[in-house]
């Protein structure tokens, strides 16, 4: 995918939370989406670190004998 390939998606954030980016890109005189795309890229580490369903199936000792 180019780094300039802009696709057009609906994302739904609970009142609150779409309230918060709202004041922030007004803050930051900056566009919801550029707002969405920043925090992706700052929270994208953090959220590798929670493990999936599929990691906790890596700790089982009997799927590791086969």
């Amino acid at each position: 995918m180019s780094i300039n390939d802009a696709r057009k998606q609906s994302l739904y954030f609970p009142e609150e939370m779409l309230l918060e980016i709202q004041q922030q890109a007004q803050r930051l005189d900056r566009s919801l989406s550029w707002v969405v795309q920043q925090s992706w890229k700052i929270g994208k580490a953090g959220l590798r670190r929670i493990p999936s369903p599929n990691d906790m199936l890596d700790d089982d000792p009997a799927a590791k004998r086969r």
